[in-house]
């Protein structure tokens, strides 16, 4: 029986996978085509999968020859200079090649030791795949782990020239290569010499744009769940569970796999059944839950923490509810992007990537605030719920008296940059274990409420303002209203900061609306 797989590559014979045969079908084709190109995700995206599935078809072909392999493992000591890196090539080549072509990767062994340069390399790969008359194809894995080294940058500038001789008929090289890593290869700068600054051009410009995405449509996660599904003999409702899953992963392939996972050997454990909405939703809970981490989780705060400027921006799209046009050629959203922290909604502005990640983001940015906590708890009522659900107003009520009571004029520019932040860390010990928060892509035109919180699988919405006048109100009410027709919600919430000196806290309903909308002011 078939397992989830969320470490190393997925085997269609041994793991449940989402459909990937238009992927396939576009990286077979740049193969086929003598294309040489990068395939770069996040970690944990499907890379190694897809270099498997690649090998398995191209080695099934009798024109053709492949290599796949590494520079993992061969050690810091060939990267020391062009003299021992040329041989150690061939060397790593023979590695890929060990078990299904023995006799192939001795010959290329003993060649290695009359290698000692890229001159001498590139004339023995010349030599070689004339002698092969077969396409060879060159797969090289983990990247990442060799590219901030100056001869391995000289090693793709190799490969380069030698693709460009022989469109031109004047060598021969390998027919297509394909680089896999979490970085693209294209950005790296080539230098001249070890204490020269990097030149504009790459060592890797000649590759093609790869054109498609790694994460997954709610059509590829369906035939996961059939699969899943025909297995077990279970009759289940996968067109709604499948986007149920993608609604909370936002089809990264981890997440998903890591979903089902949860759900198979830890929900579903003691009592195998037909899975339901609903224990997406408890797989949901299980993956935000503070307690629970993984390799995943632990690398997205890693690069948050090592990345001051991404943790900044990052901070400032879900704490401080701010907007930044999704522009790849910032250095610091393309970080964003390479560590899967960031994507592109339907506006053109950045998102987190998935509400899995924003809201383990959220949790972890507000645990380190200095926000006073002992002193927002004060103000914690059990209170707050009651048949289940969420008193929002006696929550916002309770919020407003200790803003009253610990306000000052002082405080207004930190209030006015940190007001969310505030009412985020004081609705945090609340809704904790049951609820979670974030903020939520209205589908129509893709504008984004402030807050929206969920609890017991009952939403509400809280629309934060800064008073400007009765004018600026009413539009935010408005909007309000909007956000709740597209949920089918009849009541909202909005909590108002007021920096009047003669201001009042007060709460109010909203008179002569279709919706019933309360309005806490501070």
């Amino acid at each position: 029986m078939k397992r989830f797989n969320t470490t190393g590559l997925c085997i269609p014979e041994k793991h449940y996978m989402c459909d990937v045969s238009k992927k396939f079908a576009r990286c077979k084709y740049l193969v086929e085509e003598g294309y040489y190109y990068a395939i770069n995700f996040p970690r944990q995206f499907g890379k190694t999968t897809m270099q498997y599935l690649l090998k398995k078809e191209f080695e099934k072909r009798e024109d053709y020859l492949v290599i796949s392999t590494s520079f993992e493992g061969i050690g810091d000591l060939p990267f020391e200079s062009e003299e021992r890196f040329a041989p150690a090539v061939l060397e790593t080549f023979a590695k890929g090649l060990f078990f299904k072509q023995p006799k192939l990767a001795d010959f290329l062994e003993e060649a290695a030791g009359n290698i000692h340069s890229f001159k001498e390399l590139s004339r023995f790969v010349a030599t070689w795949i004339s002698s092969v008359k077969k396409k060879v194809v060159l797969i090289i894995d983990e990247v990442d782990k060799a590219s901030n080294n100056q001869v391995f940058i000289s090693f793709l500038a190799i490969l380069r020239d030698k693709y460009l001789a022989m469109k031109s008929e004047n060598d021969l090289t390998f027919h297509s290569v394909i680089l896999l890593g979490v970085h693209d290869v294209k950005s790296l700068k080539l230098k001249l010499r070890p204490d020269a600054e990097r030149k504009l051009n790459s060592p890797w410009n000649i590759a093609e744009n790869l054109e498609i995405d790694f994460a997954f449509s709610v059509d590829e996660i369906i035939p996961m769940l059939k699969d899943y599904a025909d297995e077990h003999n279970f009759l289940m409702n996968i067109s709604e569970i499948a986007q149920r899953i993608f609604y909370y992963t936002n089809g990264n392939p981890f997440l998903i796999s890591q979903m089902g996972k949860i759900i198979d050997e830890n929900i579903l454990r003691e009592n195998k059944r037909p899975w339901t909405v609903d224990d997406v939703e408890n797989a949901y809970k299980y993956l935000i839950d503070g307690a629970y981490t993984n390799t995943n989780f632990d690398d997205v705060t890693k690069n948050l923490e090592n990345n001051n400027d991404l943790y900044n921006l990052v901070f400032n799209i879900v704490i401080q509810g701010e907007n930044y046009r999704f522009n790849i050629g910032d250095p610091i959203i393309n970080k964003g992007k390479i560590y899967g922290i960031l994507s592109q909604n339907k506006t053109g502005q950045c998102d987190i990537s998935n509400k899995i990640y924003e809201f383990r983001i959220i949790d972890y940015m507000l645990s380190k605030q200095k926000t006073n906590e002992s002193a927002l708890n004060l103000y914690n009522s059990s209170k707050f719920t009651e048949n289940n659900e969420l008193n929002i107003v006696l929550i916002l009520q309770k919020f407003q008296l200790f803003m009253k009571e610990h306000n000052s004029s002082k405080d207004n520019k930190f209030l006015e940059k940190n007001g969310r932040l505030l009412l985020m860390s004081f609705l945090r010990p609340i809704i904790n274990g049951k609820g979670f928060l974030f903020k939520e892509n209205v589908t129509a035109e893709d504008r984004k409420m402030d807050l929206v919180i969920t609890y017991n699988d009952k939403r509400y919405v809280i629309e934060l303002k800064i008073w400007y006048g009765e004018k600026y109100l009413s539009d935010g009410i408005e909007q309000l209203c909007d956000y709740l027709d597209s949920y089918g919600l009849n009541e909202g919430y909005m909590l108002i900061y007021n920096f009047n000196k003669n201001k009042k806290f007060e709460t109010k309903v909203v008179e002569g609306i279709s919706k019933k909308i309360t309005a806490v002011f501070v």
